[in-house]
């Protein structure tokens, strides 16, 4: 008893542990008591690093559950687990021995009824709503006619009949289908993608780009139309710069790129009525502008002639208005012989009076004064004329030593080859008018033909004549004493009158036909 008293180191009988073998003990016991569990709680911090793996906290009002969901089970998630959202998730319980701590691996994730999904969708509107994604301002007005329609939508349920035949009825138009997925994990990122091919085609290109996209989709609950709820969707529709009609799900149907959209549809029918015109009621409108526009035209092209004509009464009449000019004719022309005389006498008197100072004893000396200034001036004028000569000679032949033949004759080879391609090219301008012409003409020549009387012969009729010419009635047919019918190989007369009795013999071809005549 003594010795266990003494003994300072007790309960040396309990086995020993390291901390990796406790941990892994722990890992054992929890995973084997809660193997598969569900766990309703509410989103807390929301964690994703670039691995792809998605960490996050489950909390109540008391505890906080640590929560880890590996790459390939967040991608085919439905529904993407954000902060402040009540779901229920679906696991397996571990333990991670690094950091002391339990969490549960989830592989699944649903948010707890209606009332999440509904508050995720208005968290999600608020913050879109807040960029500005909603307002009026950025929306697109719709094209009135588009020549290509883009219809992002499955290839294989009914909507897509439904927009195809009410295009059909309304205005046919050409239609580029984009098959999505329409429900499902993979729906978002396949709208998204396809509003944004279409945006990404050139104008031009070999799949031309579509003037107008429609996003359609069936009715169906709200999980169905989660897809258009997600906010890769909404974010493509507001970056489009083609206008976009939304018609996902029935009327009472909303989900949010219904707000982002420049048009929204109650139905995908709707939708594509609101993208096309009727053409009936479009060419019916267009003929009533055009009456409209005739009738216009008609009563001002009246109205203006109605005042043209008024206007014209106010006018003098032409003889009044020569009325005045022609007496002021006459007037100037009595004027005219006094004026003449008077002229003659004025100019006369002035001649006189400039006759008067000339001198004959002047002109001869200002005479001799130019003959003596000629003489002074006349040996130099011959040595300025010799060296202007020189000068000039000397100039020419600076002149003459750079004038060569060659690029005269380069330009004028060049000059010949335009004269001969233009040449060329009148000719067969001319062959192709000539052979236009020729063809024109046989053209005319065999309308010509077809208009003729002798067509219509062809075809079993016949032209009676008389003595008179052509007759058109059976009065005046009975009334003949001879009578001549054409056919088409030939005439044949008819002797005896009464209506045509007698001998008949088959006449020549004729060469000229009737001026005017009927066929029977």
């Amino acid at each position: 008893m003594s010795d266990l008293i003494d003994d300072p180191t007790p309960g040396l009988n309990e086995p020993e542990f390291s901390v990796t073998e406790i941990s892994n003990a722990i890992k054992r016991v929890i995973e084997g008591e809660f193997g598969h569990v569900r766990i309703r709680g509410e989103v807390g911090r929301v964690s994703r690093p670039r691995s792809g793996h998605l960490y996050l906290d489950l909390k109540d009002e008391k505890s906080v559950l640590n929560g880890v969901i590996w790459k390939g089970v967040a991608a085919r998630l439905s529904v993407q687990p954000e902060e402040g959202m009540e779901v229920v998730a679906t696991g397996r319980m571990t333990t991670f021995g690094g950091q002391s701590r339990y969490q549960i691996v989830i592989e699944d994730i649903k948010p707890a009824g209606m009332g999440a999904l509904m508050a995720m969708l208005e968290k999600r509107k608020q913050m879109l709503a807040a960029e500005g994604l909603f307002a009026p301002e950025r929306k697109q007005p719709l094209p009135y006619l588009p020549e290509i329609i883009g219809v992002v939508t499955s290839p294989s349920g009914a909507v897509i009949r439904d927009i195809l035949h009410r295009l059909r009825d309304r205005f046919p138009r050409k239609v580029l289908v984009w098959p999505v997925a329409v429900q499902g994990e993979k729906c978002a990122a396949e709208v998204a993608h396809a509003i944004r091919g279409f945006n990404a085609l050139e104008p031009g290109g070999r799949i031309p780009r579509p003037d107008l996209i429609i996003v359609a989709r069936g009715g169906g609950s709200i999980e169905d139309l989660w897809g258009f709820n997600e906010e890769i969707v909404a974010r493509a529709a507001a970056d489009s710069q083609i206008p976009l009609i939304s018609a996902v799900g029935h009327e009472t149907d909303t989900t949010l790129i219904d707000y982002v959209a420049d048009k929204r549809a109650p139905t995908p029918t709707a939708a594509a009525e609101l993208a096309v015109p009727v053409r009936l009621e479009l060419m019916a409108w267009v003929d009533g502008q055009g009456a409209r526009m005739a009738n216009a035209l008609s009563q001002t092209i009246t109205s203006r002639g109605q005042r043209l004509r008024d206007l014209s009464r106010a006018l003098p009449r032409p003889d009044t208005l020569l009325d005045t000019p022609r007496q002021r004719l006459d007037r100037a022309g009595e004027r005219l012989p006094a004026a003449l005389i008077t002229g003659v006498q004025r100019r006369r008197v002035a001649l006189s009076e400039a006759s008067g100072s000339l001198r004959p004893s002047l002109l001869a000396r200002q005479v001799a004064t130019e003959r003596r200034r000629l003489d002074n001036a006349a040996p130099r004028l011959a040595q300025g004329l010799a060296k202007a000569v020189q000068a000039k000679g000397e100039a020419l032949g600076r002149r003459a030593d750079r004038l060569t033949l060659g690029p005269i004759r380069r330009e004028l080879a060049r000059q010949s080859d335009r004269l001969d391609a233009l040449s060329r090219r009148l000719s067969e301008a001319g062959t192709r008018q000539t052979g236009e012409w020729r063809r024109r003409i046989d053209a005319l020549d065999r309308l010509r033909e077809t208009l003729g009387y002798k067509a219509t012969l062809k075809r079993g009729y016949a032209v009676v004549r008389g003595e008179a010419g052509v007759l058109t009635t059976k009065k005046a047919a009975e009334q003949a004493t001879a009578l001549e019918i054409e056919f088409q190989d030939g005439r044949l007369k008819l002797g005896g009158g009464g209506g045509g009795g007698g001998t008949a013999r088959r006449a020549a071809k004729p060469g000229k036909p009737p001026e005017q005549g009927s066929l029977f």
